[in-house]
């Protein structure tokens, strides 16, 4: 029986590594995105140096404009903030998702208005609907992370997850 603990203990020992490297591997190729954490992994601007009067998207209105808690247009591009999700708006689940995210898109607005910014990539350009991932930040600190503190948002953490209870 000796020999077949060791051949498990070897056995074990090599899936360990196997995953191990796998995960590094994945992380090194852009897989982080996906984790916590690894999203605002970017090299952060020293200096904000982007500005805009920013308002609320409608119609065909796309320039410099709030479409949610967490994607905006900017200069012509479509950003999603990439270290938040907040509540979805089109169409949200229930009342009590429409309300939060509404809040957490008017507090976006009120955010991107209030003064220079900075926008960094992490480790994927885009998205699968073609929008820009950046992080956003003034003086340092992560918009998304304020929309946290505030309730109105939560991390990314590669998937959505409902906001109506039980969701």
């Amino acid at each position: 029986m000796r020999s077949g603990q060791n051949r498990w203990r070897k056995h074990s020992t090599a899936v360990l590594c196997t995953v191990i490297i796998a995960v590094a591997g994945w992380l090194a190729y852009g897989g982080a995105d996906a984790l916590p954490g690894f999203a605002t992994l970017a090299k952060v601007p020293t200096t904000d140096s982007l500005s805009a009067a920013f308002s609320i998207c409608d119609g065909s209105h796309r320039a410099n404009c709030v479409v949610d808690g967490d994607t905006f247009w900017f200069n012509g591009q479509k950003i999603r903030v990439a270290d938040i999700d907040t509540p979805e708006l089109s169409p949200p689940r229930c009342e009590a998702e429409r309300i939060r995210g509404e809040a957490a898109k008017s507090r976006l607005l009120s955010l991107l208005n209030a003064g220079k910014f900075s926008l960094a990539a992490g480790f994927r350009d885009e998205d699968k609907y073609g929008r820009k991932l950046r992080t956003v930040s003034r003086a340092g600190n992560s918009l998304g992370d304020a929309l946290i503190k505030e309730g109105l948002a939560r991390s990314w953490y590669g998937a959505r997850h409902g906001w109506c209870q039980g969701g």
